[in-house]
C-alpha cells in the first residue's frame, strides 16, 4: 500500500491554463465519451469495432 498509481483517464485529457483538451479522438459513430485507441497504423473503437486508418 506504497505506490500511488495513476488513473487511466489522466492518459485522455490535458490541461491547458484553464481549458481540458481531448489527447485522443472520439468514435464518431457512438459519440462523445468513447475514446479511439491509438494503434501503430490505425485508430479504432473498441466498443462499436469502428476503424480509422492512419496516413
Amino acid at each position: 500500500m506504497g505506490e500511488k498509481v495513476k488513473a487511466a483517464k489522466s492518459k485522455l485529457y490535458k490541461l491547458d491554463g484553464k481549458t481540458v483538451k481531448r489527447q485522443r479522438p472520439q468514435c464518431p459513430r457512438c459519440g462523445p465519451g468513447v475514446f479511439m485507441a491509438d494503434h501503430k497504423n490505425r485508430w479504432s473503437c473498441g466498443k462499436c469495432g469502428y476503424t480509422d486508418f492512419k496516413k
